[in-house]
């Protein structure tokens, strides 16, 4: 059975560098959510510290109204499933995922027949019948993976735990592990946080995502809102690509702000958020326009640019222009289908242009 999990003013310290600092986060039963950093940020160590494999200088962290701290390691009834899947080399996939229920004190431990019946239930639910009598070296990265990930279940965990579950796997089964993880989560309902510094994995799996950076989580939403409303520059340059631009604040009144940039000058836009005289802009290549002659519209931002690069990826290409003071932008521009392309090319001179209300005011 699901149980929440709760974090609170978490703090950890390796030597002198502050691994966590004050860290708080709730998790709802049977929420998926994602610790998505740079390396370094402490994702791991507050993992870690869920799991009880790392003790806390300060704070607490409970399971519903629980303290965890005191539950030994196996009260805790944790699925821990780790990046090159710690798997048991010398035994066979069905003694694999049997390993902590034959590890129960006898009053409690399954019979035989039941420890079997309950891998073969699990071999199922993860896609790898009749595997069962194969060794870790005789299967890929992927079904090494999901044999982690079934060991993991087959103690009935109240919390599941996963550190960097895909990265030792190419681009391909990560891809399709991604999917197929998201499935199985919804079919078992677990209680789930994962550690990841791949942020389409995160956009892709968790129904809310913690970002974190130097010891701190920096902002907690659903992976649309974080895209779309970043709390932060941290945040906006770490989530998706994003341009930022240095602005002066020019002028306000009521919500409208006046912004003079470094490359596409002066605009006003829309905001709630108070700021002094200085802010970080921030606009998503998919919000931008590229157009040959100069755009209409008195209220569009625009500038002159000579396109440095295009990159084709299919469906979309990826440009990068420049301003003529230096400041350089990036585009996604949806290729045409019959051109086969973008429909510009390196060191042609054109308009790029946005709605103002497409831009983001970020104070810090």
């Amino acid at each position: 059975m699901s149980v929440s999990v709760s974090i609170r003013n978490a703090s950890k310290a390796f030597a002198r560098y502050p691994a966590l600092k004050a860290v708080s986060l709730d998790v709802a039963p049977g929420e998926l959510v994602a610790l998505l950093g740079p390396s370094g940020s402490g994702k791991t160590t507050l993992l870690r510290a869920v799991a009880g494999l790392e003790f806390l200088d300060g704070g607490e962290v409970f399971f519903g109204d629980t303290n965890a701290s005191e539950l030994s390691l196996r009260e805790r009834r944790i699925g821990f499933v780790f990046q090159h899947y710690a798997l048991f080399k010398h035994m066979r996939v069905m003694d694999n995922i049997a390993f902590g229920l034959r590890a129960r004190p006898r009053g409690t431990r399954p019979t035989e027949a039941q420890i079997r019946a309950r891998v073969l239930e699990l071999l199922a639910l993860v896609q790898l019948e009749g595997l069962e009598a194969r060794y870790p070296a005789q299967l890929s990265g992927g079904q090494r993976q999901r044999v982690a990930l079934a060991r993991a279940l087959a103690i009935e965990p109240r919390v599941l735990l996963l550190d960097e579950p895909f990265g030792a796997l190419d681009a391909k089964v990560r891809k399709d592990l991604r999917k197929w993880l998201r499935g199985l989560h919804e079919k078992t309902g677990h209680t789930t946080l994962f550690v990841t510094h791949d942020q389409d994995e995160a956009l892709s799996m968790a129904s809310r995502i913690a970002v974190m950076d130097k010891g701190a989580i920096q902002q907690i939403a659903t992976p649309a809102e974080l895209y779309e409303h970043p709390t932060n520059r941290f945040v906006a340059d770490f989530i998706g690509k994003v341009n930022l631009l240095d602005a002066t604040i020019t002028g306000k009144s009521g919500k409208t702000v006046t912004c003079q940039t470094k490359g596409v000058g002066r605009f006003s836009m829309t905001t709630d958020k108070t700021c002094g005289d200085t802010a970080t802009i921030a606009i998503r290549p998919e919000k931008l326009k590229i157009s040959v002659s100069e755009p209409k519209g008195a209220d569009l931002v625009k500038a002159k640019v000579t396109i440095r690069d295009v990159a084709y990826y299919g469906d979309t290409s990826h440009v990068v222009a420049d301003a003529d003071d230096g400041q350089h932008l990036e585009i996604n521009v949806q290729n045409n289908s019959r051109e086969g392309g973008s429909g510009v090319s390196r060191g042609q001179k054109v308009w790029v242009s946005w709605q103002p209300e497409d831009s983001l005011l970020l104070t810090e």
